[in-house]
């Protein structure tokens, strides 16, 4: 069993990155692009949003940076906390990073019966089973989640190694649709398409009922990314959650950690700026789904925009695996570390043969196979809880950070952050910032009703079984649990 064990560990630095930059970006491109501008007042101010936001990722990214050498165990920002508080903030912690976890799992499976019923008009065809929030549930798009969502498990089962190779492989595809359509674009594209540079005002758009946005500013608009930006960045925290089985220097695996989120924010702020250049914004904005393919039927009318409209779509669909590959596995080993520090049941933290989380992966299957369930009217309120869920957690590991500075300044820190404490402060007051003011109404970064009493059910939900696991914690000694938690 320990050659196999050593056999499984060769996830490579490039592996992981692969995985990080594949979950981060995922299908979200493809089909959310125009709704980014929409929400933001046009393709400038959403692009310059997601420059914004290395405003706060970048700090955060190097917290891992020094965290995941530091304690590379399965976790993350759980472990983290664990170390530098005690159970009650890791489990904060924990419990906040496993629902914005579980909460993308489902949305890629209501993805990818969206994606497939616009390829496949027919697929969507005959009468609904029932509708959720307005949006009609086909059995044919459950069956084919279903079938998905199976395949995604039987990779994960077989190990991190197994799934970052069809992770590479993936990636390729992604990037290679993703570029050619940014070259497509730009070459029938003109500046002059991204003006307004700034507007809210067009009634096609915003007119009541259609959508309402809280910002009236340039800057207002840009800020408004934020709200949503944390989901779609958050994929970099699949690379700690994996580092267990981490082939080759520990450091280099947490230095990827900010080198894709650094290229994710640049990707992102390059699409929004070349598809928008393509055609006058507002147009694009209107566009049926997958926005970025069906643009190309507009662009380049004839067989060549039917090509490029299906070379696009399959990048889509390759992107929006790789978020499902990416946070299946991550999913189940922080469920494992928690279940280790008897944050959750013990039984969670069962892995097999090959080292895989059983019970960690059978619970992302279970979650993975109620997105077809639901409807695609979802989709936001899952994006946005996810995204607070997400920035609770960050803001948590940047304070861990900190505070192991003062407290364990003896632990080996094979890489150490510039700018040590200041970096680690600075991080935690922007992710705490905004993490306020995702609850607040008027503010540009508010996640809606709807996400907000999501998100306190979650918390709820999570410290209720905190308290009835405190039995089981009182039969083992702080030491006992933290020689469970950061075995390696």
């Amino acid at each position: 069993m320990k050659e196999e064990k050593k056999q499984i560990r060769k996830v490579s630095p490039a592996d992981f990155f692969c995985i990080g930059f594949g979950a981060i970006v995922g299908v979200g491109w493809a089909v959310s692009i125009n709704n980014w501008m929409i929400n933001c007042g046009g393709p400038v101010p959403a692009a310059v949003g997601y420059l914004l936001c290395l405003v706060m990722m970048v700090p955060l990214g190097l917290c891992y940076c020094e965290l995941v050498p530091m304690i590379p165990v399965a976790g993350g920002g759980m472990a983290f906390a664990y170390k530098a508080f005690d159970n009650r903030m890791a489990f904060a912690s924990g419990w906040a990073s496993y629902g914005a976890f579980v909460a993308i799992i489902p949305w890629e499976a209501i993805q990818i019966t969206e994606i497939l019923g616009y390829l496949i008009p027919g697929l969507k065809s005959g009468k609904p089973l029932y509708s959720v929030m307005g949006s009609d549930i086909y059995l044919s798009t459950i069956l084919i989640g279903l079938a998905c969502s199976a395949v995604i498990f039987y990779l994960n089962m077989r190990g991190l190694s197994t799934a970052a190779k069809a992770q590479r492989i993936l990636c390729f595809i992604l990037i290679g649709a993703a570029v050619l359509g940014a070259v497509c674009a730009v070459a029938r594209g003109s500046a002059d398409n991204l003006k307004p540079v700034y507007d809210v005002s067009d009634p096609a758009i915003y007119g009541e009922g259609l959508k309402q946005v809280s910002h009236s500013s340039f800057f207002g608009g840009a800020f408004a990314i934020v709200a949503q930006a944390a989901f779609f960045l958050a994929g970099f925290e699949t690379i700690p959650q994996g580092v267990e089985e981490a082939g080759g220097s520990v450091k280099s695996v947490g230095k990827t950690v900010v080198l894709s989120v650094t290229l994710a924010c640049l990707f992102y702020a390059g699409l929004l700026l070349c598809f928008g250049s393509a055609l006058p914004w507002k147009q694009f904005a209107g566009m049926d789904r997958p926005a970025a393919s069906t643009l190309f039927k507009s662009l380049y009318p004839g067989s060549f925009g039917q090509i490029l409209y299906w070379v696009i779509t399959i990048g889509a669909i390759a992107g929006l695996f790789t978020t499902w590959n990416g946070f299946f596995t991550p999913s189940a080993n922080l469920l494992m570390g928690m279940g280790r520090g008897r944050l959750v049941p013990q039984t969670l933290a069962k892995q097999n043969e090959r080292g895989v989380a059983v019970h960690g992966q059978i619970a992302a299957l279970c979650l993975s196979c109620v997105g077809p369930f639901l409807g695609a009217n979802l989709i936001d309120t899952i994006t946005c809880f996810s995204a607070v869920a997400f920035v609770l957690s960050w803001a948590i590991t940047a304070m861990s950070l900190v505070r192991l500075r003062k407290t364990h300044p003896e632990m080996p820190r094979p890489f150490k952050i510039p700018g040590g404490i200041a970096t680690g402060i600075f991080a935690s007051v922007v992710s705490v910032a905004v993490f306020i003011f995702m609850f607040v109404p008027s503010s540009p970064f508010f996640i809606g009703k709807l996400a907000v009493i999501m998100f306190l059910i979650w918390m709820a939900i999570g410290f209720t079984l905190f308290l009835l696991n405190t039995r089981e914690r009182k039969k083992l000694t702080r030491e006992e649990i933290e020689e469970r938690v950061f075995r390696n």
